[in-house]
């Protein structure tokens, strides 16, 4: 069952055990990938889908962000509630400790990159993410290939 099928089928639940939270939250996301397939015309594979919905959650966290910022707790809990939502759809996330690794083993790979090769180093390991099937957060990699860098 594609990805899309899978959303469609647990809305369908989620109207039958009458659960609003849940319900609106995969309207939303079941939308953006509606709209995202009348841009393409045609239909997305799960590999798309899956970046609509990490994109959906990047903005569900600067949105959270936000609303604590601005003294909105009650906003970012439904905001946050959201992300762990989407995120059951995806493959699971890489651990930081799983994404250091990873760093460490492109730039041992690459040699003896300096921080002129960053883009290079962050560029030869999310295609190394990628390669394993392993959802990673670019901000966190690039924190990580800073911290490495900086090191040497």
């Amino acid at each position: 069952m594609s990805l899309v099928e899978q959303i469609q089928k647990d809305i369908v639940e989620a109207m039958k055990a009458r659960a609003e939270a849940r319900l609106s939250t995969l309207r939303m996301a079941k939308s953006a990938l509606k709209n995202k397939e009348i841009e393409k015309m045609a239909p997305l594979d799960d590999k798309e889908a899956q970046q609509i919905l990490q994109t959906l959650i990047k903005q569900r966290k600067d949105s959270v962000e936000q609303f604590e910022k601005g003294g909105r707790q009650e906003m970012a809990d439904k905001e946050a509630a959201e992300i762990v939502l989407i995120e059951a759809y995806l493959p699971k996330a890489a651990s930081e400790e799983d994404v250091a690794a990873g760093v460490r083993a492109a730039i041992t790979e690459m040699g003896a990159p300096t921080m002129k090769d960053m883009g290079n180093v962050m560029k030869n390991a999310m295609a190394r993410f990628n390669a394993a099937g392993l959802r990673v957060d670019g901000k966190l990699v690039s924190e990580i290939v800073k911290r490495e860098l900086a090191g040497k």
